[in-house]
Order: structure tokens, then sequence, then C-alpha cells
């Protein structure tokens, strides 16, 4: 019996995979002395590895882990290569390896099976030189773990030490960033000193006025702006003599007094309303009238005592002259809507709808609101007979607003809307047109509401004139 030198079946060795076989025909008798070694060797290196097999138990160590029966070392796959190597007790063998007894030593031994070997190349044998053994990783890892705990208690006290330090930098960098940053007071104490400053030009103050504007929308920006004097310098905006700078100081004023009671309190006491109303009594550009009404109608607005200060010094009387002036255009339809918010203020103030038990303050209202002589005022510059010019315009806005204004008057202009045969003869073809447009199948939606509104306001103003309209 011969076998190849490099075979796994040397004659040194018995492989434990697979025992020899005996020729088929051949009797026990004929079994040399030698065969007979080579089967007794065999048999107990068959019982050796039962015996090492069945010892191999895993249960939980005390980290953690497991054990019971051999360690860890004993428990790991035995990494096979290129070349035998012995089996330790409790290690196992991967598929596709060789392994054998040998019979000058007695121990298994381990090779790369030839599948393996086959894909087994140089840069797998460089990689397997370079890996480290697990008696070195388990170390290692002991190693780390004590480090570690050794660190944490060495290191604490610097790590607390250190985030202290970096909050303090934080700190100091934040604050170095507010340093840098302008607060809105910081921002409009500079626009005014620049405003006021002889080198700047006409360009600059205009860029200055724009950014005002923006500012104050604000409440708390349009106070401070008053406190720091920036009323009176729009106020001589509103004198200069470049009409862009009228235009732009009427604008920042509007913008500040905008629902702002405490600005509109200042604007009063500094002059503001002899100002407003000396601009819109002058010759101006219509686009500076339009900016300074803008101002009066913020100024007025929910401000009885500001009010009877303007019906005092003409104010009525500036607006009809405006109204009747040639290219009034969009002036009439704001004129008209600031006499409506007036109107409409003081008789609302004078419901019962008001919690007078909750709001403290609706008595003074009461008796500010009962100064405004607005009805007598309204009737002697001739405002029961401008406001029905105002639907002679093909705007439907304008028509609307006009009805408004005429139905809040009509309590005290209700004889002369009577007696006017042109607002009759206006009133009667509105009302065709309006009744023929929201009956329109053409006409849909909120379009078709809007006009069956107007139609409405039409027929309110009828019932309050107690004119009959013809049958249709």
């Amino acid at each position: 019996m011969s076998l190849p030198k490099d075979s796994p079946l040397s004659s040194e060795t018995v492989p434990i995979m697979r025992p020899p076989s005996c020729a088929r025909g051949t009797s026990s008798r004929s079994l040399t002395p030698a065969l007979l070694l080579v089967l007794l060797f065999h048999h107990l290196a068959r019982i050796r590895g039962h015996m090492d097999d069945s010892a191999l138990t895993v249960v939980e160590n005390s980290e953690g882990g497991q054990e019971g029966g051999p360690n860890e070392e004993e428990a790991l796959v035995v990494q096979p290569t290129e070349q035998w190597q012995t089996l330790k007790p409790g290690q196992t063998v991967p598929v596709g390896s060789y392994a054998r007894l040998n019979l000058q030593t007695g121990q298994r031994e381990v090779r790369l099976g030839e599948e393996q070997l086959k894909y087994w190349t140089q840069e797998h044998r460089e990689e397997a030189e370079s890996f480290f053994s697990p008696a070195e990783l388990k170390e290692a890892m002991k190693k780390i773990k004590e480090d570690m705990k050794h660190l944490s208690k060495d290191t604490g006290q610097q790590d607390v030490l250190s985030s202290r330090h970096r909050l303090e930098e934080l700190k100091r960098e934040m604050d170095q960033m507010d340093l840098l940053v302008e607060t809105d007071v910081q921002i409009m104490r500079r626009l005014l000193e620049q405003f006021n400053s002889s080198n700047t030009n006409a360009e600059q103050r205009l860029n200055i006025l724009l950014e005002l504007e923006y500012m104050v929308h604000q409440v708390d920006n349009a106070q401070t702006l008053c406190s720091m004097g920036g009323l009176q310098l729009v106020l001589a905006g509103l004198n200069s003599s470049d009409v862009r700078l009228q235009e732009n100081s009427a604008f920042v004023l509007g913008a500040a007094l905008s629902s702002n009671p405490v600005v509109q309190v200042k604007a009063l006491e500094v002059g503001t309303l002899h100002t407003l109303l000396t601009v819109l009594a002058t010759a101006q550009p219509l686009k500076v009238k339009k900016k300074v009404l803008f101002a009066v109608a913020s100024l007025l607005r929910h401000f009885p005592y500001a009010q009877q200060n303007f019906l005092s010094h003409g104010g009525l009387q500036v607006l009809s002259e405006l109204f009747r002036a040639d290219g009034a255009g969009v002036l009439r339809i704001r004129i008209v809507t600031m006499l409506y918010d007036m109107i409409s203020e003081k008789e609302l103030i004078s419901q019962t709808g008001f919690d007078q038990v909750l709001d403290a303050s609706y008595k003074e209202r009461v008796r500010q609101y009962s100064k405004v002589s607005l009805d007598g005022d309204l009737m002697e510059t001739g405002w029961c007979s401008l406001v029905p010019q105002l639907l002679e315009s093909t705007e439907h806005d304008y028509r609307e607003k006009a009805l408004q204004a005429l139905l809040a008057m009509a309590s005290m202009c209700l004889d002369q809307y009577r007696s006017d045969s042109s607002l009759q003869d206006s009133l009667l073809s509105l009302r065709d047109q309006y009744k023929d447009l929201f009956q329109s199948e053409m006409i849909q939606g909120e379009e078709r509401d809007y006009y069956r509104e107007i139609a409405k306001l039409i027929d309110a103003l009828q019932v309050r004139m107690k004119t009959a309209w013809p049958e249709d």
C-alpha cells in the first residue's frame, strides 16, 4: 500500500475523517501485523476524538460571558493554513479542512482543504500573518478596560474644568457678537444722526427715511423714535422744498401713527396736525397729498380729541376744497373713506354693545366723542352734496364707499338727499345695473356676492329716503 508523499494519508498519519477500507475479497486471516497496528491506532484516535468533542461545553462566565468546561481559548474554532498545525484540546475544525492523526506525536493536525487552497492567494497569506492571536486580542481588551477605568477617575475633574473653560470662551464670543450687532434703538439713533448731519445729501436722507418707515411699523420702535426727537425730523421733512423728502416724511409719520396711541398723543402735542393741514391746503403734487392724507387718517383714527382739534382747525373745509379740486381722483375716495370712519366711530361708541362694567374708560370716551360736532360741520361744509358726486365714477369700489358714506350721513343729510334729483336718478340707474350683474349667469362666486352687496346698499338708502321704486 503506497501513497503520495504530500497526500493527507501519508505513511506517518492516519486520517480521522474516513478509516481505511480493506480490499474487497480479502479475508481477515490474511491481514498483516502492520495493518492490524494501523487499525488499532485509528481506533484509539477515534475514541479520543469523541471524548474531546463531548467535553466541549458553554456556560456563562463571571464577566457576562460564558464559562464551564474548557476555557475560551480551547473553545475557539481553529483557523487552518496551508501548513499542518496541531489542534489544541477543545478546538474544532472548519468545514472543508483536512484533519489527520500524527502517528509520531499522537496529536491531531489540520490544514486547508484542496478547494480552499485554490483560493489561498499571497494576499490572504499576508493578511493571515498580520492577524493577532486570540490570546493577544483578549489581553488587549482587558488592558483597554483597565485603562478606561483609570482614565475616567483621573480625567473626570479635568473634563469638568475643560467644559467650564469652553463655556467661558463661548460666552466671551457671544459678547463680542453682541457688540457687532446693532439693536433697533442703536440703528435709529445712528439714522437720525446721519439725517441731521450736514454731510448727508438728499439721496442719503431719502434712504434713511425708507429705513425708518420700515422700522416704525413696530409699536416700540415708533415710540422710541418719538423719544429721540424723530417727530421733529419728519415734520421738518414735510416743510422741505424737496418733494421726495415731503412724501417720504409723511409716509414715515403715517406708519408711526398707525394704531399707536402713544405716538398719536405725542404728535398732537408737537403740532403735527397743523403742519399736515397746511400741506393739504397748499399746492402740492398728488403723491405728496396722498401720503399726507394717510398721516391725517392715522392721527385721527380712534382719537376723539384729535378729531375735535381737526374740526376746530377747519379740517373739513380743507378736505372739501381738496375734493373739489381738478384731478383729485384717487384723493376723493380716500377723503370719503376717512369721513365714513369718523362717523362710524362716533355711532359705535354711543351704542349699548360695550360692556360698561369691564370697560372703565367707556364714559370718558363717550364724553370725548360727544364734543366732536361732526354732523353740523359736515352739513356746513357741503358734504351732503359732495359725496353723491362719487357715484358718477365707473369704479365699483368708489360707488361702494360713496353709498356707505351716504347711509352714514343720512340722519343729517336726509332732506338734501330727497331734494337732489340727480342723486335719485343715479340710485335708480345703479340699482338696475347691479341687479342685472348679480343675476347674470355669466357672473359667479365672490364677484356676484360683491354686486349683490352693493345692490343692498342702494336698497337700504332707498328705505332711509322713503322713496318708492317704480314697479319692475
